[in-house]
């Protein structure tokens, strides 16, 4: 069989950099081009694994490509992704899908359109304790599920995430979006009313760095979430993914991050998370790889994308307003 001739765009998020090394470790991928506009972003990798270079994005995808993966800054993702179906590739893109529910139905129904697929980068699903807990709830271990607290805070990551122009918002669009995904994907039910509150308390950036989102599921679940970058320098990493799963017959408690040692190092000054765990991002990248090699249905969609950021989006609205929103 041929190999799947993937190309790149912009490497302005760091997951980029991970999901290349997964694609480049595939035999059966061809990474045929890297395309951003800040050359010294990719200039080692290229040069490194011989990749093609292109600063603008639009000339890679006049290449013969199967797909694109794209890590840009938020708000060129619906950019991005429609000229990517209108040129006939594939798209994994990374999360938030985008910054409004207009444009990401724009994203998905140029997919559809051009006969490609979309399917978001939610490297979460991967994680073996995401995994097992699904299954297990899915055998009915724990009854029916009442309520989920989850959590995933974060450091704060500054550069272009800190700048609305470019990120679309803060903490609460960047973080609640993971967690809210693993949360659509337990309950298989969409959520139906959202109260959040977001603010800016640990940096001094008009950007929001902490908040509390709580949602009502249309089966009656009610979740809530913490999606704060909340995790100060001395943290050990970077922040957590966590749920505790409330059923009628037990509680399931989640700590996806938990496959590591912990490292006291008197030359680092702080204690460092030693990670020997399973690689999401790889997982995540083989599954769309997978799924257009074999003419199957990519495993999380467009509209999966879509569901996770609508909730983070009513959060602000909720939290301008001082009252639940309903979606």
């Amino acid at each position: 069989m041929n190999k799947l001739k993937i190309g790149m765009i912009s490497f302005a998020h760091g997951h980029a950099f991970s999901y290349l090394n997964s694609l480049v470790s595939m035999p059966e991928v061809e990474v045929a081009g890297i395309a951003d506009e800040v050359k010294s972003r990719v200039e080692a990798v290229a040069e490194k694994h011989g990749i093609p270079y292109f600063e603008d994005y639009r000339e890679l995808l006049s290449k013969d490509l199967d797909a694109v993966v794209i890590c840009s800054e938020n708000v060129r993702h619906a950019e991005l992704t429609i000229a990517a179906a209108q040129a006939g590739k594939h798209v994994l893109c990374e999360k938030p899908l985008g910054i409004s529910k207009r444009e990401m139905e724009e994203m998905i129904a140029a997919c559809k359109e051009n006969g490609v697929q979309l399917m978001t980068a939610f490297p979460c699903r991967y994680l073996p304790a995401v995994v097992q807990a699904k299954q297990a709830v899915e055998r009915g271990e724990i009854g029916e599920i009442v309520a989920i607290k989850g959590t995933n805070r974060g450091s704060f990551p500054g550069g272009w995430f800190a700048d609305k122009a470019l990120s679309g918002g803060g903490a609460v669009l960047d973080h609640t979006v993971h967690v809210m995904d693993l949360m659509h994907w337990f309950l298989g039910a969409e959520v139906q009313e959202v109260y959040a509150y977001a603010t800016t308390v640990f940096q001094e950036q008009d950007i929001d760095d902490a908040g509390m989102v709580h949602v009502k599921f249309d089966n009656g679940v009610f979740a809530v979430l913490d999606p704060s970058w909340s995790r100060n320098r001395s943290f050990p990493t970077w922040g957590d993914v966590t749920m505790e799963i409330v059923g009628t017959r037990g509680v399931l408690s989640v700590d996806a991050f938990a496959q590591k040692n912990d490292v006291y190092s008197v030359q680092a000054g702080k204690g460092e998370w030693s990670y020997w765990g399973d690689n999401m991002d790889e997982y995540l990248v083989r599954s769309f790889v997978e799924a257009l090699r074999h003419g199957k249905p990519v495993p999380i969609t467009g509209e999966d994308g879509m569901k996770a950021a609508a909730v983070a989006l009513a959060a602000y609205e909720s939290a301008a307003q001082g009252q639940p929103v309903r979606l």
